[in-house]
């Protein structure tokens, strides 16, 4: 495609993007349905350039009005991805003057909001929490995630499977922290693999994985995961407790759900049993309080430790948001603690980076569930073999809860809180 017209697409898909009514996985997904001659690298091209945008739209916005042209011409200018002059041969001779411009711009010259590009509900809770380490995180959210996939090992071993993905030309190396993650170098396809195929490898960001592990899943138990999803932590438990027992997954949205059967039938998984629930009071849930032996809640949040992945919702979020969310993950953790037995396991978590989705959630659980005793999560990554340190915060020892920062761990940002029914 000649770079004009590349440089057009850009601004054309920016401007639906921009719109923020939709996710922009959602909007850049549709927008290649509707244009399937693009090639490769044109599809590679305009994704890059909307999320360079989403990223440091606070920069871009500041640097915009200086140009000239529509505004998701010039923002599409600045997140072009690649090669200046690729790009050149898109712009008439005021356009070039005007980047060169806003490529001398100094960064220790920029306001702090332009330096790091994030809303100021968002960035105030961030720099008390972090201090000197603000930056770093910031920093890292420019930066894209990388591709974690999880072992199944129900089925294959990880050496194995990283030994096969070499064979195939991907090269990967075992996560840090979990024992059946691999991190893959670069964002190869995946779909035509054996190992995929198979089920023995999914895609799961190690973070995620975590979670699954903090629960302790063991053979012939009930288990619960709260609210599953598409499945990714259901598959992670079900292959723990090597498809013995029974493992509900549930969830308020069947949508969510039919994303698990693909996978499921991948998994060669026979002991998980989706259901789509009304609401966290449901019949469902009722007949089945006091019976089950373990409950994970990945509960529905911000999203915000997934900013790398998903820097749109940092744009089409607000802190009222985040109390929303806050009402909701409380109600539906008390739902949730009904289920369990005596000296049954429960753990909450988010992919949010904000107290008031975390840290508050758990300590007010704590308070008002005497029933409830904290188990710290130090102590289980360390029976699961797992060096917690830096891993968690909290509490005496610092080990109470698990607290995953993308500049910290390479993971999304996670939280994590563990209870045993008395």
């Amino acid at each position: 495609m000649h770079p004009k017209a590349l440089l057009q697409a850009c601004s054309d898909l920016l401007e639906q993007v921009l719109k923020f009514e939709h996710p922009t996985d959602a909007v850049v997904a549709r927008w290649m349905r509707e244009h399937r001659n693009l090639g490769p690298r044109e599809r590679a091209t305009l994704a890059d350039t909307v999320y360079a945008v989403l990223r440091r739209k606070l920069l871009f916005e500041h640097l915009a009005p200086s140009g000239s042209g529509p505004r998701a011409r010039r923002l599409a200018i600045l997140g072009f991805p690649g090669p200046r002059d690729f790009l050149a041969a898109a712009l008439d001779e005021q356009e070039k003057r005007w980047l060169a411009q806003c490529d001398a711009v100094d960064p220790n010259e920029l306001l702090d909001r332009h330096r790091h590009n994030l809303p100021d509900w968002l960035a105030q809770p961030l720099r008390e929490q972090l201090g000197d380490e603000f930056w770093p995180l910031a920093d890292s959210l420019f930066e894209p995630a990388p591709l974690d996939l999880r072992v199944n090992v129900l089925t294959d071993k990880r050496e194995d499977v990283r030994h096969e993905l070499g064979l195939a030309g991907i090269e990967s190396e075992p996560t840090p922290y979990s024992p059946w993650g691999l991190r893959l170098a670069g964002k190869p396809a995946l779909g035509r693999l054996d190992a995929f195929a198979r089920g023995a490898i999914e895609v799961q960001d190690e973070g995620s994985q975590l979670l699954a592990l903090l629960l302790e899943a063991r053979r012939g138990e009930m288990v619960v995961d709260f609210c599953a999803g598409a499945g990714g932590k259901t598959l992670a438990l079900g292959a723990a407790m090597r498809n013995t027992g029974r493992l509900y997954a549930f969830d308020t949205s069947a949508h969510r759900l039919d994303a698990l059967k693909p996978r499921l039938a991948r998994s060669r998984l026979s002991n998980v049993h989706p259901a789509a629930i009304a609401h966290e009071r449901d019949e469902r849930i009722k007949r089945l309080a006091g019976k089950i032996d373990r409950v994970i809640v990945d509960a529905p949040c911000s999203g915000l430790g997934t900013l790398r992945r998903n820097p749109d919702l940092k744009w089409r979020q607000g802190p009222e948001v985040v109390q929303e969310m806050a009402t909701r993950q409380a109600a539906i953790l008390r739902s949730a603690a009904r289920l369990l037995k005596p000296g049954g396991r429960l753990v909450y978590a988010t992919c949010s980076v904000l107290p008031a989705e975390n840290e508050a959630i758990a300590e007010a659980f704590s308070a008002e569930n005497a029933a409830f005793a904290p188990v710290p999560v130090g102590g289980i990554l360390q029976h699961l073999g797992i060096a917690a340190q830096g891993l968690t915060s909290g509490g005496e020892g610092g080990e109470r809860y698990l607290r995953l920062w993308p500049h910290r761990h390479r993971t999304d940002g996670f939280f994590a809180a563990a209870w045993q029914r008395n």
